[in-house]
């Protein structure tokens, strides 16, 4: 929850503008200024105070405690200018809430962590428990000392700076050792814990298995991603008290779906009480990997029979794919999530001239793997390989990637041994389509008229097919110098079942600096005006000029009543 405070009328109209922008996350506190932050600061994770950053100091300087448990404090001031990130950067969240609560205020977010300044993300940002010298190493990539990286095991991280061996060492482990001098050790949440329960295990029992299973096999209790268990022990209270306490979710399976898992200790007494031979150790298993610690039970000091059983597994590292659309090239048209998966890939790969557009976003060590024009199955190819590798990756395109770009050869490469991200773009079609008016109002279909890849006889059919069906035809690769002929002959497919006065909007270079635009006819459009950046909307028969826009009406009924 988001306590906001505010002082004057003016920071109270900005405070509402927030609340109503957020009511699921926000609540609004009255009265005394110095007694509101403090009940705020007691219970909420975060503040925003539309007050100056000073009287914000004073007010929580007796209350902080640390970094890992104080809540990110976000400053406004009475203008609503800027959204500054006072306390709680990085472990508070204050840093990220800065920037939403610009976007809803139109402030200027000021944060002023190093890391974020220099674009290096956080140690302690990453999503993984960290530990060791955590500010000594952050100083290290700050200053730009060599940084080694231990990967004992290989899990997709966003990009470091970082070499095989440094002043200071960076480690991914799940093993228990404790971080060395100048070591930060990073814990992915690289183990699935099995476990089985009797009715009315005590969570106590159900933890103390756990832990004692872990620290025996010399694994750190903070690389545990999940509990599993069987369907049947979903709610019971050991199982589910003891996923609360070590804050991971508890995940549950079928029992026939355990009861397909090859494993070493099957069992008659689970397979008579939920059916299945094995709970903990086919839960830990359901999902690959391999199994470091068999089937255990938890002893009682009272020789009573034991009540839970717990197995644990290694899950194999799944690399990470993005498919990025960067939309038609303008920056502001890039989108929010695109500009996120940019940052958090360790690796990018994409044609040479779409990487030069967005380099500037890129964090420092991020590896770019670039390639020119006609790569495009390489380039696929890379990147799944990469993403295999235990990788985050970004695979970027223009407009969006799985239109007439990268994402078809690439899920194509791609198979169910690494997790795929789709980030969706704006398309030519709809950027060219925004500057002519509303040309896609009805019913539409974009076709290529390269036939690089596709053979003419299909294209040619695929065009006749939308002229007899009177839909809306946006043409993408139109014309070239090797491939002068196709736009002509497709013209004139539509012109047999449309007037001459039909509308037709030609974009060049939409969204770009060179940007050009025109609205002409079926019978006045000059193909010879056409090339590789240009995008051509050809309208139906309801297709209007209206005002030297392009307008396609939302359905007949509608431009009749409207003419």
């Amino acid at each position: 929850m988001i306590g906001l405070i505010s002082a004057t009328a003016a920071g109270a109209a900005a405070r509402d503008r927030l609340a109503a922008a957020w009511p699921s996350r926000t609540r609004v506190y009255d009265g005394s200024v110095a007694d509101a932050v403090r009940r705020a600061f007691a219970e909420c994770d975060q503040l925003v105070c539309f007050l100056a950053t000073g009287a914000v100091v004073r007010l929580v300087a007796p209350l902080l405690g640390d970094k890992t448990s104080d809540p990110g404090i976000v400053c406004v001031d009475e203008a609503g200018r800027f959204a500054v990130s006072l306390v709680g950067g990085h472990g508070g969240g204050a840093n990220e809430l800065a920037r939403e609560v610009g976007e809803v205020l139109g402030a200027a977010p000021v944060v002023t962590t190093a890391t974020d300044a220099v674009g290096v993300p956080g140690l302690d940002t990453l999503g993984f428990p960290v530990e060791g010298d955590v500010a000594g190493v952050t100083r290290a990539l700050l200053d730009g000392e060599p940084v080694g990286l231990s990967a004992e095991l290989a899990w997709p991280l966003p990009p470091l700076p970082v070499t095989d061996e440094g002043v200071c060492t960076i480690r991914v482990t799940d093993r228990l050792a404790p971080a060395a001098d100048r070591e930060v050790v990073l814990r992915p949440p690289s183990l699935v814990v099995g476990v089985g329960a009797s009715s009315g295990a005590p969570v106590d029992e159900v933890l103390g298995l756990v832990e004692d299973a872990l620290r025996e096999a010399g694994l750190s209790v903070r690389s545990v991603g999940e509990l599993a268990t069987v369907d049947a022990k979903a709610g019971e209270p050991g199982i589910v008290g003891a996923a609360e306490r070590l804050g991971v979710p508890l995940v549950t399976y079928a029992a026939d779906e355990l009861a397909r898992v090859d494993v070493p200790n099957p069992s008659g007494a689970p397979l008579a009480a939920v059916g299945t031979p094995s709970v903990a150790e086919a839960a830990a298993l359901v999902g690959g990997g391999e199994l470091l610690v068999p089937k255990r039970k938890s002893q009682r000091a009272d020789g009573r029979p034991a009540m839970a059983t717990c197995a644990v597994v290694r899950r194999v590292a799944r690399g990470r794919l993005a498919v990025v659309g960067l939309g038609p090239g303008a920056r502001d048209l890039l989108t929010p999530r695109a500009k996120e998966e940019l940052r958090r890939a360790s690796v990018l790969v994409g044609l040479d001239q779409y990487v030069d557009q967005i380099r500037d976003l890129l964090r420092p060590g991020t590896r770019v793997l670039e390639s020119g024009l006609g790569a495009e199955e390489e380039r696929a190819r890379t990147a799944v390989a990469e993403a295999r590798r235990g990788q985050a990756v970004a695979l970027i395109g223009s407009g969006d990637a799985g239109v007439y770009a990268m994402a078809s050869p690439a899920l194509a490469e791609a198979s169910d041994d690494i997790d795929v991200v789709g980030v969706p773009g704006v398309t030519a079609a709809l950027a060219a389509g925004a500057i002519l008016g509303a040309p896609l109002g009805h019913d539409h279909v974009s076709i290529s008229l390269s036939d690089l890849h596709t053979p003419w006889e299909v294209i040619e059919r695929r065009v006749r097919a939308a002229a007899e069906a009177d839909i809306v035809v946006t043409f993408y690769n139109p014309r070239s110098r090797g491939r002068d002929w196709q736009l002509p002959k497709a013209l004139a497919i539509l012109a047999e079942h449309r007037e001459p006065r039909t509308p037709v909007g030609v974009v060049r270079n939409a969204s770009r600096p060179d940007e050009s635009s025109r609205l002409t006819s079926l019978s006045a459009l000059d193909p010879a005006t056409v090339d590789m950046m240009t995008v051509v909307t050809v309208g139906n028969t309801a297709t209007r000029d209206i005002a030297g826009r392009m307008v396609t009406p939302r359905g007949y009924r509608w431009q009749e009543t409207a003419g």
